[in-house]
């Protein structure tokens, strides 16, 4: 029960809502949510590269902070001067931090959604709103793996004559380099026009042209849409009370924490771990029925 076979509209609902909640949301707590709900799905969908990857953004979210805290002075705690003789405050560290681990949330959850959104999903979203926008989109997402594996399909072709970016002295690996990126951009172009040329041939740009859709909106989905928006209503409640508000200039104030915020936390885990939590049930289900 994979997450990617849901109807795009609901990936659409589900991204856009986690990736708009981790840039709004600056309380520690639903940040921390994001970051690790969205952690947690992108080792899901993509293993142990997005493993690594995800753990190279801890350091980088912290000297974020610290370049943060040493160029901006603002709140009340001061920590100690940097070299420059500036002070560095406990604010400005915290609200660094948090910039940080808030890009890196949106990053991984933009992981995600690459890997759950295809290119087919992109064009059936956007086709009968902008049909030239959707075939824009899906050539850009196809174009990314297909000049990667080109770039090292040529460079094996280039090691076999002794032309590789990692063959020669220095002055001989950058022209190489050179080279190869000047391959690569000229086969690009070259499919882009070809692609174009097609996309003509059939007819593309007549007008009372038809979109074909291999989806359909079934119970499954319309049971999931609900349990998205009960999520968001709870959510929505929480901003209304203030529960999702903080103060960090000219120091740290944010709602005292009350059985009933643990309440729009809660809420907010689940709308953020229901495509995680589909994928486990499935795999769960799936194990103990071969056992059966």
């Amino acid at each position: 029960m994979r997450f990617d076979s849901y109807h795009p509209v609901i990936n659409l609902i589900y991204f856009v809502s986690a990736i708009a909640f981790t840039i709004w949301f600056h309380h520690p707590v639903f940040l921390v949510i994001s970051y690790v709900s969205a952690f947690l799905y992108s080792v899901k969908l993509n293993g142990k590269k997005a493993l690594i990857f995800n753990l190279c953004l801890i350091p980088l979210a912290v000297l974020f902070a610290l370049y943060y805290a040493s160029y901006h002075h603002f709140g009340i705690t001061n920590l100690r001067k940097n070299f420059i003789g500036n002070e560095i405050t406990l604010e400005s560290l915290v609200y660094g931090l948090m910039l940080g681990v808030t890009v890196a949330a949106v990053i991984m959850f933009f992981s995600c959604m690459f890997a759950v959104v295809s290119s087919d999903k992109v064009v059936y979203l956007f086709g009968r709103i902008s049909p030239r926008l959707s075939l824009f989109l899906s050539i850009l997402l196809r174009s990314v793996p297909r000049i990667k594996e080109r770039g090292r399909k040529i460079e094996i072709s280039r090691e076999g004559i002794g032309k590789g970016v990692r063959q020669g002295n220095i002055l001989q690996r950058f022209l190489h380099g050179i080279s190869l990126i000047s391959i690569v951009i000229t086969w690009t172009l070259e499919d882009f026009v070809d692609s174009s040329v097609s996309m003509k041939s059939r007819g593309y740009s007549l007008k009372g042209r038809t979109a074909f859709s291999i989806y359909r909106f079934d119970n499954r989905d319309r049971s999931f849409v609900v349990m998205i928006f009960l999520c968001l209503t709870v959510v929505a409640c929480g901003i209304l009370l203030d529960q999702t508000e903080i103060i960090y200039n000219p120091e740290i104030i944010m709602n005292r924490i009350t059985p009933l915020s643990a309440v729009f936390y809660g809420a907010y885990g689940v709308l953020l771990l229901l495509p995680m939590g589909l994928q486990v049930a499935g795999a769960v289900s799936y194990t103990h029925l071969r056992a059966h």
